[in-house]
């Protein structure tokens, strides 16, 4: 099995959790709601029709987020990465929110339960570009 797919839009985390009137739900569940269906729909034209997988697998993913104007220029540079610019976003949202997010949706449409992935290799990333996720899923071997 490999599957590969993007998820076009601003990567939301997956946050803490509340009580309210008796139900546990996700303290920014406005944003993160959408943002799973978006995942769960590109995982599903991806899959094809295909059920979910029932073994092991392996998970990359790269989440993209757009560069703050503080790394671009000023003047005849306007609009030029600064060469100082980090290619890494180490600040906010935090990377393993991000991944239980993904998980998340993707459960009952790729694998049967989120245990099935035993390897998960992720990153956060500045872009000119589109913000988006990169999801690339692929069966995992005692050797790979």
């Amino acid at each position: 099995m490999f599957l590969s797919f993007d998820t076009l839009g601003l990567p939301v985390p997956q946050g803490s959790k509340r009580v309210v009137r008796g139900h546990l739900i996700d303290a920014n569940a406005p944003k993160l709601r959408p943002w799973r269906a978006d995942l769960k729909a590109a995982a599903k034209e991806a899959m094809a029709d295909e059920p979910p997988n029932v073994g092991p697998v392996r998970v990359h993913a790269t989440f993209y987020f757009p560069r703050p104007r503080n790394h671009y220029g000023t003047g005849r540079n306007l609009g030029k990465v600064k060469e100082t610019a980090p290619i890494w976003v180490a600040v906010r949202p935090d990377l393993d929110k991000l991944e239980r997010a993904l998980l998340d949706a993707l459960t009952g449409v790729v694998w049967r339960d989120d245990a099935q992935v035993v390897a998960l290799n992720t990153a956060k990333v500045y872009t000119d570009a589109m913000p988006r996720v990169r999801v690339v899923v692929s069966e995992a071997t005692p050797w790979g």
